[in-house]
């Protein structure tokens, strides 16, 4: 079967790149919107499927994969800032408190979905406005839940504890990923 990627994100591309497979990157619109009555631990799936069931031009020999991530801190969602002052308060939010990261997976043929959520747990030491102010600055996390990506500087040097999977944290889920799409052959 030939992957489609319904996902403009190159951490993504990277992580499915590396677990071995061949795939195509399509490009899907969709907002981004859930019901806000919905539980937190189901939004990131709901999110995923979502993407995909924008997408209508699956083929017969095709498999869609679409994700998304949210960051969640005591119940609340913390999505992607739009400017820098959004992702110093989120930030300043994270700083020294244990918060979730969920990423939800979609994979879809024309015969089935199959939708998957993962989660891990990040423990933030505390974020001085000089380490916050050079991050934004240098990072521009402005297309990353919760303002932050774990691979970059942030990550390396004020992440004193995950709890789950580091590529669920980066935004994809790989040992999901693999099995799911291993069992489709």
């Amino acid at each position: 079967m030939k992957i489609l990627l319904g996902s403009n994100s190159p951490r993504r591309k990277e992580l499915l790149k590396e677990l071995g497979f061949d795939f195509s990157v399509v490009k899907i619109d969709c907002e981004e919107n859930y019901p806000e009555d919905l539980p937190v631990s189901e939004i990131a799936g709901y999110l995923s499927e979502l993407k995909s069931s924008a997408y209508g031009n699956l083929k017969n020999d095709e498999v869609l994969l679409t994700a998304d991530t949210i960051v969640v801190l005591n119940e609340t969602v913390l999505g992607k800032p739009e400017k820098e002052v959004q992702a110093r308060e989120m930030l300043e939010k994270l700083s020294g408190k244990i918060h979730e990261v969920y990423t939800g997976i979609t994979i879809r043929t024309l015969e089935k979905t199959i939708t998957k959520t993962d989660v891990a747990q990040v423990e933030f030491e505390n974020l001085s406005s000089e380490e916050i102010d050079f991050y934004i600055k240098n990072y521009q996390p402005f297309d990353k839940a919760g303002s932050y990506g774990i691979q970059e500087w942030l990550g390396m040097v004020k992440i004193r504890c995950i709890s789950g999977s580091f590529f669920t944290i980066m935004g994809l889920p790989t040992h999901l990923v693999y099995k799911l799409l291993k069992d489709l052959k």
